[in-house]
């Protein structure tokens, strides 16, 4: 049966040097720790109980110091036919790398590149890292923190990388983006890179209590943002209106892991994992399920419209 509504469900895939102390990788990405097991195998393998494939964004540069072990990862997701796609944190990559490449390792965040070749550099040296273990082109980025300008945008477009999943109105309203759509629905900017944003919703604030804030649809789920295994009257549907609306659901490797005092994460039982079975099983009642690869083919089949087109000179002069 033909469904109205896409769901992306998407991880970024990290090894930051602060979300744990030691083996990064084994203990953010793969969730290995001395009590259980919660990683991305198990998350991929939760959505091949429902048949659902997730968009892994994997990032290199948090990992740089053990790289080998990443790209172990990489391959591993690609054997189990998971949409391998490109996630850079470089503010994270060591001095030496920037060294090695013969570049100043300052500005570190991306949001703060000033010059078109440094971003190309970065997008195509990471992009590379991956298709010679998948070899598929890359279809997809997301940058850290989704700290992004218009210099990413030209980069994807130069790298011939068709999607961009940088917009967040969460990162725009804390100064880390530069562009939002508030709608949240996809657009194409003007050099024909198509923008998939992070589904996100605005939330009143309470006064003396809690801020006007934007929040996005995430999981775990945020108490101001919820869709998991109760059902949700049309009416209140938090996914945007037809036509064909795409919802994009944010996930870290970590995410079904706790965070202990130091704020690392850590496994104590399997509570989130049974929570993402039940998320899913709610989720693919109201989404087809879809990856990078997908979303381009139903956007070509007009089974996505598309039909905005957002100028990039509006954000040119935010670098």
């Amino acid at each position: 049966m033909s469904q109205s509504r896409y769901a992306l469900l998407t991880v970024d895939v990290e090894a930051l040097p602060r979300r744990a102390t030691e083996a990064h990788v084994q203990r953010l990405v793969l969730g290995r720790h001395e009590t259980g097991t919660a990683g991305v195998i198990e998350m991929a393998a939760i959505g091949q109980e429902f048949g659902v494939n997730h968009v892994f964004f994997v990032d290199l540069c948090g990992c740089y110091v053990s790289l080998q072990e990443m790209l172990a990862v990489i391959a591993r997701l690609d054997a189990n036919g998971q949409d391998v796609q490109l996630h850079t944190h470089p503010e994270t990559l060591p001095k030496s790398f920037w060294q090695d490449n013969a570049l100043l390792a300052s500005p570190r965040y991306m949001d703060e590149y000033e010059i078109q070749s440094r971003t190309d550099f970065v997008l195509r040296h990471f992009s590379k890292l991956i298709t010679d273990i998948t070899g598929k082109p890359i279809l997809a980025h997301r940058a850290g923190s989704f700290r992004w300008n218009a210099l990413t945008i030209r980069a994807l477009q130069e790298l011939n990388i068709p999607l961009s999943f940088n917009q967040s109105m969460r990162a725009l309203e804390s100064g880390r983006g530069v562009y939002g759509e508030p709608d949240c629905l996809p657009y194409t900017w003007s050099n024909g890179v198509i923008e998939v944003p992070v589904t996100e919703r605005w939330v009143p604030g309470v006064p003396g209590f809690r801020p006007d804030r934007w929040v996005s649809l995430t999981y775990p789920e945020s108490p101001y943002f919820k869709f998991g295994s109760r059902p949700i009257p049309a009416w209140k549907h938090p996914f945007a209106p037809k036509p064909a609306p795409v919802t994009v659901v944010l996930l870290h490797s970590w995410s079904l892991l706790e965070r202990d005092e130091a704020g690392h994460a850590v496994y104590r039982d399997d509570r989130l994992l049974e929570g993402y079975r039940k998320f899913l099983r709610r989720l693919v009642k109201d989404c087809e399920v879809i990856t990078t690869a997908e979303f381009l083919e139903l956007k070509a089949q007009g089974k996505i419209d598309i039909s905005r087109t957002v100028n990039l000179e509006q954000v040119e002069a935010q670098v």
